[in-house]
């Protein structure tokens, strides 16, 4: 029986949305997915954002020791810190590769509309997609500005928090979510960000750099980040093999 074990289990799809609405929004998800290529030879991107916050500038007291035959490597468990950074990132779902990476000591609203902008300005004529999840960030005043700027749609947007587009949260998502707008937001069901790619390029970057390495500052860390990124980009960059289609997971 092994009682003393436990693990995690999340029933998002039976308690926070209806069933039949989950399984749309996992299934339009994954289509968009799959017609990324299709979409990006007719001028429109699709891309997955997000933020990998916390990344700490950790430096190791001691230098570690290097691998030997049959002794693995050894890392001094003290260390001192440094402070955080946080990076927001865009990756390419056709081509493959970081679009925009933009890294700052916070995540605000304002943080990640300048970060679409500065990624919609790689190709600022262009239709664009962007896969995200359904943080208040994602779905704020500053973004639908943004979309509307970009996009030259006019009319009162309304005021946050009384009216119209800006109203609630929900019409901001509508807004930002709408398919007649050339840039849009396809949005993951709550607590499934397992479906949004940059999801997978965070843990290469944690497994690759972050997790055993040893930053001297902030400055450090956000050296090596963007050169790992310019090195990804150049070396290691193609597209993710994304096979699920949306299909209802059997518990």
């Amino acid at each position: 029986m092994r009682p003393h074990k436990s693990e995690y289990w999340l029933t998002s799809k039976d308690k926070l949305e209806a069933p039949e609405i989950y399984d749309a929004a996992v299934q339009a998800l994954c289509k968009t997915y799959l017609d990324a290529p299709a979409l990006e030879a007719q001028g429109t991107h699709v891309a997955s954002t997000d933020e990998k916050t916390g990344m700490q500038a950790l430096e190791r007291i001691h230098p570690s020791k290097p691998v030997r035959p049959g002794t693995p490597e050894r890392i001094e468990f003290e260390y001192k810190r440094h402070g955080t950074l946080c990076l927001i990132a865009t990756w390419d779902v056709a081509r493959g590769g970081i679009l925009a990476g933009t890294l700052g000591p916070t995540r605000t609203e304002e943080d990640f509309a300048r970060h679409i902008a500065t990624t919609i300005d790689t190709d600022p004529h262009a239709g664009w997609i962007f896969v995200s999840d359904q943080l208040n960030t994602h779905m704020s005043e500053a973004l639908v500005k943004l979309v509307a700027e970009r996009c030259s749609i006019g009319g009162d947007l309304g005021v946050k928090g009384e009216r119209g587009v800006l109203g609630t949260m929900a019409e901001r998502k509508a807004f930002l979510a709408n398919p007649d707008h050339r840039i849009r937001f396809v949005y993951t069901p709550r607590h499934s960000s397992w479906l949004n790619q940059i999801e997978i390029w965070f843990s290469i970057l944690a497994h690759k750099l972050l997790r055993r390495s040893s930053f001297t500052s902030l400055a450090d860390l956000k050296e090596r980040v963007e050169k790992f990124i310019d090195y990804f980009n150049a070396v290691l960059a193609k597209p993710f093999r994304w096979t699920f289609t949306g299909r209802p997971l059997q518990a």
